[in-house]
């Protein structure tokens, strides 16, 4: 009788089985990735080197370049708010672009707070007034503008990951997703970009579960010209420019 009352098994189309294994395979994948320290944990030190210890002409040389850039970004606050660019669009995309040699620490510091820690990390925000302050005391050091929707969701899926008891994991599983931020009504991915693009109502809960994205240098000459980008260098401003640029280095 409980033989002739059991269900019948549901039928799960072939197709449907292969992408499930196609995505546990690519979590594996982008998880051990994100072990190995790929996307921002931190790395084991180094024993210190003979070679790596500086000379004292070198050591003024650093202080002297550290001082020269801090004068340059008072030099660049002090310019009048006027201007400053309007920001057409909410939506602003930043890159770093320059490594620390030169960089005066109240520098790094504004890096920092954009969350910008490393060179080739790009990160989404909202375009206000103190955003763009903030981009023009640094601008030698990054690049931005306007990312379209096609360049928001190939970053996003490809990569972006959360930070999980301060680990890294890739958002390749929805339940991770729904867990951390299902009770703002995001569940999946694509609920995510949709955040990210429109700058919604959890735009600031989403960008602080995901982490700075890395990017992988551009082929080619790397984009590290202080010069801005309007004067041919690749510093600052590129507005929707700055789509061809995550196209080459997502």
């Amino acid at each position: 009788m409980a033989e002739a009352d059991a269900k019948p098994l549901t039928y799960i189309p072939e197709t449907i089985l292969k992408k499930r294994k196609r995505n546990d395979e690519l979590a594996i994948m982008r998880r051990k990735q994100l072990e190995l320290g790929k996307y921002g944990m931190k790395k084991s030190k180094k024993q210190v080197d003979v070679g790596d210890i500086k000379r004292p002409e070198q050591l003024v040389k650093e202080f002297r370049d550290k001082e020269l850039d801090l004068i340059r970004m008072k030099q660049r606050a002090k310019r009048p708010k006027s201007a400053l660019p309007k920001p057409s669009l909410k939506l602003l995309f930043i890159i770093r672009i320059q490594g620390k040699n030169e960089m005066h620490p109240k520098t790094r510091k504004i890096l920092y707070n954009l969350r910008l820690r490393k060179i080739f990390t790009g990160v989404f925000v909202k375009a206000t007034e103190g955003v763009l302050e903030m981009l023009r005391k640094v601008e030698p050091y990054v690049t931005y503008g306007y990312p379209n929707l096609k360049s928001v969701r190939d970053l996003i899926y490809k990569r972006g990951y959360a930070r999980i008891d301060k680990k890294p994991v890739p958002l390749t599983d929805n339940s991770v997703i729904e867990q951390a931020l299902g009770k703002y009504g995001i569940i999946c991915v694509e609920d995510i970009v949709h955040q990210v693009i429109d700058v919604g109502p959890h735009f600031k809960e989403v960008i602080s579960f995901m982490g700075p994205l890395m990017l992988s240098k551009p082929a080619g000459d790397s984009p590290g010209n202080k010069k801005p980008y309007k004067e041919g260098g690749d510093a600052g401003n590129r507005e929707d420019k700055i789509n061809d640029l995550i196209s080459k280095m997502n």
